[in-house]
């Protein structure tokens, strides 16, 4: 019999163990209570008396009820201990027969790991200086019938940590961790942006036309339309359309869907911020996003060191910022000005460095593939690559001094795109004519040129007042600050593929 086999026997014998201990529950009428009332939480409890020698609890005699998941018990004839774990965290139990009663007891003896119970007692400290709660009266509140793994670690459970986050929330307080400082950092984001007069607003995530980013959608069938809608790929259109309308200052934080493939810094469902602000440039943007991730950072690492890894990225430093250019001149020794600006110079060095272009590629779009190829996993400390090409960036302003470049920047940390934004377009026949050459793209075989929106269009010949704005990707900031390698391990439930369909 090989080990998965004995394993799976070995399970299916204690489910079918701890369901005969639900059977006896309910005979008895006590399976699944709803009565229990918690009045303190294991962590807040542990903080609170962390100088509280056994004397002084004693005297104050507080009584607390708990609740939580039994993670440890050991049984000593008259008295047991055990090991609880709520939401906050862990306090130890101390179960007594003298003090329970001699049923009470006997029945606490029965129960299994994992399963949830309610304790009512004064708080104590152990011999061996352990607060505890001693017991005066418990209540079995939920039967786990399905043991938790004694060990849920390394490579090889790698997936099924991502397929049961709830059993890794429960055996990994490092992971339980991650998300508190996830929530933290949304909230974060929320207080800076009010804070700074910034209305946080809901646009479409169903679409007629997808836009705002140059990436693939999903596509889904609207019945009582019969008409084909798609998953927003970047809410950007319509929160502009929010600033022609008057509302200058608006912020979204929401989800975006791409039809592309899933890697350790991509999952085709993530979370966005995108931001925009009337009478601002990109210059404004990029002061606003460092105050932002110093604001950040230092919030996140005061209240949730624990989430976070040793990082060598300093976020109170001022940012680099480097035209692409010359990011490109700084990191390829081997290229100067003259071949940078040269095309067949250019697209020599390009397929050098192992960029395979097309014909149709003009000078920016070669400039940005040999950029992303030599450049990008070499930004360790953040950094502002700004003045991307007008070629590759179809909703920005272009400069006055520059016209074949934009008002763009994108912000790196770590090797990785955190931050995307530009001053916007708001010449409504600029925008026109760059919405005509994606689409002549699209209908040459570009599945993620963006579509031409006339109503957007429409919108701009109305007047868009000069603006700026930009996009941060929540999911990649999560890992960025609390030093996680992979998207996966900052998303509660990430995409993966059903059980049982083969790789093709």
């Amino acid at each position: 019999m090989t080990d998965s086999s004995s394993n799976d026997t070995d399970t299916h014998r204690l489910v079918a163990q701890r369901k005969e201990k639900l059977q006896a529950w309910r005979d008895q009428g006590h399976a699944f209570p709803n009565d229990f009332r918690p009045d303190a939480l294991a962590g807040d409890l542990q903080r609170a008396h962390a100088d509280d020698d056994a004397d002084t609890l004693d005297a104050a005699g507080k009584e607390v009820a708990i609740a939580g998941r039994l993670l440890a018990k050991r049984v000593m004839g008259k008295l047991s201990f055990a090991t609880l774990q709520d939401r906050s965290g862990r306090i130890q139990l101390f179960m007594q027969r003298d003090l329970l009663g001699e049923d009470a007891y006997k029945a606490f003896k029965q129960l299994d790991i994992g399963d949830i119970v309610g304790i009512k007692g004064p708080l104590s400290r152990t011999n061996k200086g352990e607060l505890s709660v001693r017991a005066s009266q418990w209540q079995l509140l939920t039967k786990s019938l399905r043991p938790l793994p004694e060990k849920w670690h390394g490579l090889s459970d790698t997936e099924a940590r991502y397929r049961q986050r709830y059993v890794d929330l429960i055996m990994h307080p490092d992971s339980r961790a991650v998300f508190l400082a996830r929530s933290a950092i949304v909230r974060g984001v929320r207080d800076f942006f009010e804070a700074r007069g910034f209305l946080e607003v809901e646009t479409p995530m169903l679409q007629a036309i997808p836009g705002g980013a140059a990436a693939k959608p999903f596509v889904t069938h609207y019945n009582a339309l019969d008409h084909d809608f798609y998953l927003r790929v970047a809410p950007e259109l319509y929160l502009k359309r929010l600033v022609v309308g008057g509302l200058e200052k608006v912020f979204e934080l929401n989800r975006n869907f791409r039809n592309e493939g899933v890697s350790t810094r991509h999952n085709p469902e993530f979370t966005m911020l995108e931001f925009y602000q009337a009478y601002a440039d990109y210059h404004v943007l990029m002061d606003e996003i460092e105050a932002l991730f110093r604001e950040l950072s230092a919030k996140v690492f005061e209240k949730h060191s624990g989430a976070c890894n040793e990082q060598s990225v300093r976020f109170d430093a001022p940012f680099e910022r480097l035209s692409m250019r010359d990011a490109v001149l700084k990191y390829n020794e081997n290229i100067d000005a003259q071949a940078i600006d040269d095309k067949a110079s250019l697209i020599s060095a390009a397929e050098a460095a192992g960029v395979r272009g097309k014909d149709e590629w003009g000078h920016g779009k070669w400039l940005t593939e040999l950029f992303e190829e030599t450049v990008e996993h070499r930004l360790e400390q953040p950094t502002f690559v700004i003045d991307y090409p007008a070629e590759v960036s179809p909703l920005a302003r272009r400069r006055d001094d520059n016209p074949d470049v934009t008002e763009r920047f994108e912000l790196f940390v770590a090797g990785r795109e955190i931050a995307n934004g530009f001053s916007e377009l708001n010449d409504a026949e600029d925008q026109a004519e760059r919405f005509r050459a994606q689409s002549e793209a699209k209908a040459a075989g570009d599945d993620e040129a963006m579509y031409f929106d006339a109503d957007y269009v429409n919108a701009l010949e109305y007047g868009l007042p000069p603006t700026a704005g930009a996009g941060i990707g929540i999911d990649r900031l999560v890992m960025l600050l609390t030093g996680r390698s992979a998207i996966r391990d900052v998303l509660l439930f990430p995409q993966l593929r059903p059980q049982g369909v083969p790789n093709e």
